[in-house]
């Protein structure tokens, strides 16, 4: 796949809602537009691929492994593979998720 986004337009947000959407996808790798409303969680889980969160807008807290980490425009975050993580959304959250 292959083409330009303007991520801005495409950033939409659910009232007390996740949503998220593929954006790009390539034969072992895929990004994700994800968009957290203020005050939503997304609960401990595991993915059995290495990822990395870009955030693109918002306020947040992700936990990586019992590790907090402010989110906030410009954080880049690199997960390994089935390591165990969380996020919070303190304010309207978006973020690409790059899973590889």
């Amino acid at each position: 796949m292959s083409g330009v986004l303007n991520l801005n337009k495409k950033i939409k947000f659910s009232k007390g809602g996740i949503v998220s959407k593929v954006i790009a996808e390539g034969k072992e790798s895929e990004i994700s537009l994800f968009c957290m409303a203020s005050g939503t969680v997304m609960s401990e889980h595991t993915s059995g691929r290495e990822a990395t969160v870009l955030v693109l807008k918002g306020k947040g807290v992700f936990n990586l492994a019992g590790k907090e980490i402010v989110l906030a425009p410009g954080v880049l975050v690199f997960m390994p593979a089935k390591t165990r993580h969380s996020l919070a959304a303190e304010d309207n959250l978006a973020f690409l998720l790059y899973l590889a």
